[in-house]
């Protein structure tokens, strides 16, 4: 199965950035930018997700000089990646109450 890190808002924010095109290498301001979150934040994230085996990266192979930048680190979720995501953020959601108006507790099927 894997081990699952814990999952803050911001661990599901990147995962579901991320899950939205799997296959797709992404740099860190993009992830950012799909997630909605700072890059101090994204990055410790990512390199959880690096050492249990979910995201590989690679850098671009550019010559910072000639593109006037420093050269991008791309993301991408591995298949084993991709499964354990899923679950994980399904689980996550799953243990996430709904609430209705004025944050209270909403049962499913009640109208606001």
């Amino acid at each position: 199965m894997g081990k699952f890190p814990r999952m803050t808002l911001p661990t599901q924010l990147v995962l579901r950035a991320l899950l939205n095109e799997p296959a797709r290498e992404m740099y860190g301001l993009e992830i950012c930018a799909a997630a909605g979150l700072q890059p101090g934040t994204i990055h410790p994230i990512l390199a959880r997700f690096e050492d249990i085996g979910w995201l590989e990266s690679c850098f671009e192979d550019v010559d910072p000089r000639e593109v006037g930048r420093p050269r991008r680190r791309y993301y991408r979720l591995t298949s084993n990646g991709v499964e354990q995501a899923r679950l994980a953020v399904a689980q996550a959601r799953s243990k996430v109450p709904q609430t209705g108006s004025f944050g209270q507790p909403q049962h499913v099927g009640e109208l606001t």
